[in-house]
């Protein structure tokens, strides 16, 4: 293997039941990750994973550390099968910037699933006391976006790739940025089926709290560069991860500008490392040239090390 990957880390909304089993079948190096993740949280995550219901899977306070540890699970089996492997960078999308702080070091496994088994918590309870919701604009301009966003006074979510941006906030106020959307020149505007107003203003009772967890974790510059949702940048200081990881909940993600900044370094191979491939469909948006190879059980692994052994 000659060049360096990026690795990527799904992010909410990619879990499905399932998730997992077969690796824990197949590699002790999973299963015993998987068992300290029931072991640190004192309930069986792992079941949750396995078995469902999927609206279990679903709480915000399940899916983010199932998406961790499975994100940490492929990680550890693919190092193991492939020690050559060359990492040049890391992301995740939303939750997955916790995973990829967790692969490049910045804070140990357990470290980073309570963190996680916590923001999950207050995300859902934030979702409680609030009533919010997203919608997806598809083929429209950022700057009509950003107009339409502001005039709902709603606010903008994910930057997922040209063309496709998520808003969030208010019932009302997502209602009103669907039903105006072609007035904008957006060819298509979805509101989606979430518990909440993710990456907007309706979390800032969940943002407050992580920044508390996160004032007391420990946690150190990481081995390798992981680019920030909220800079859409690296981050390299202890500070400034703990601040960002904070501003992530109500802030929008820069996903699209955190791949083309990766793009343009040089990195043409990435290894998407979770369920559903819904980072290699966005990349396939963002830059057609770029290679992505989604990982998420035993087939995809070696389909992947087959490729990865080519490069």
């Amino acid at each position: 293997m000659s060049k360096k990957v990026v690795l990527l880390f799904a992010g909410q909304g990619a879990q499905k039941v399932g998730m997992g089993r077969d690796l824990v079948v197949a590699f002790p190096t999973a299963k015993a990750l998987f068992d300290r993740a029931d072991e640190v949280l004192g309930f069986s995550l792992s079941r949750i994973m396995f078995d469902g219901p999927i609206e279990e899977l679903t709480k915000t306070s399940r899916c983010q550390p199932a998406l961790y540890l499975h994100g940490l699970a492929v990680l550890a089996v693919l190092k193991e099968k492939m020690p050559e492997l060359d990492v040049a960078a890391c992301a995740g999308l939303s939750l997955g910037e916790f995973t990829a702080h967790a692969s490049a070091g910045t804070f140990d496994f357990e470290t980073g699933l309570r963190v996680v088994h916590q923001r999950g918590t207050f995300m859902e309870e934030a979702c409680l006391q609030t009533v919010g919701s997203m919608a997806a604009m598809i083929g429209g301009e950022e700057s009509a976006v950003r107009e339409l966003a502001k005039e709902c006074d709603v606010d903008v979510a994910n930057l997922n790739a040209p063309g496709q941006i998520v808003l969030s906030g208010s019932v009302e106020g997502i209602k009103a940025a669907v039903a105006g959307a072609k007035a904008k020149g957006i060819l298509k505007a979805v509101e989606l089926t979430v518990a909440g107003a993710y990456h907007s203003r309706l979390m800032e009772s969940a943002q407050a709290k992580l920044a508390v967890v996160l004032s007391e974790t420990v946690v150190q510059v990481p081995r390798i560069p992981v680019i920030s949702n909220f800079e859409a940048a690296a981050v390299n200081s202890e500070d400034v991860i703990r601040q960002t990881l904070t501003h992530q909940v109500t802030g929008s993600v820069r996903w699209s500008e955190s791949m083309q900044s990766l793009i343009r370094e040089g990195n043409t191979h990435f290894l998407e490392l979770g369920p559903g491939g819904v980072l290699a469909g966005l990349m396939k948006r963002i830059d057609r040239t770029v290679k992505v190879l989604t990982i998420e059980d035993v087939p995809s692994l070696e389909k992947a090390m087959v490729e990865l052994a080519t490069i």
